[in-house]
């Protein structure tokens, strides 16, 4: 799975994800760490990548200039990388179809998930 973490998700996240998601990588891994949402947007339209995030400025810009790339939006609040990392496998399979879906850009994850 081709999953860019957003730099509000902890790069450790990394090491919590089995090897499955190897080709997973984070914002500080590919040296954008000060770049602008729109740059990090670009990049992982270039790349092929779905962006995961905690905050909405990455579904905005879905919203002007449309998809790909494909942004997974945790409406979680704060949580633990581990707590994060856990949420990933737990919604693995939905995430699998979002990705192949053409139809959407955006799969929100939120506490209703969970309950």
């Amino acid at each position: 799975m081709r999953l860019i973490f957003d730099q509000n998700i902890s790069h450790r996240i990394l090491k919590e994800l089995p090897d499955r998601f190897s080709d997973a990588t984070t914002i500080k891994s590919e040296g954008l760490i000060n770049a602008t949402d729109k740059e990090i947007w670009e990049f992982a339209k270039k790349s092929n990548l779905t962006i995961v995030t905690q905050d909405s400025d990455f579904n905005d810009l879905n919203s002007v200039y449309g998809f790909p790339p494909k942004i997974i939006w945790l409406r979680l609040g704060n949580l633990l990388t581990i707590q994060i990392a856990k949420i990933i496998l737990t919604q693995e399979e939905e995430i699998i179809n979002f990705i192949n879906n053409k139809a959407y850009g955006c799969f929100e994850i939120t506490h209703e998930d969970f309950k």
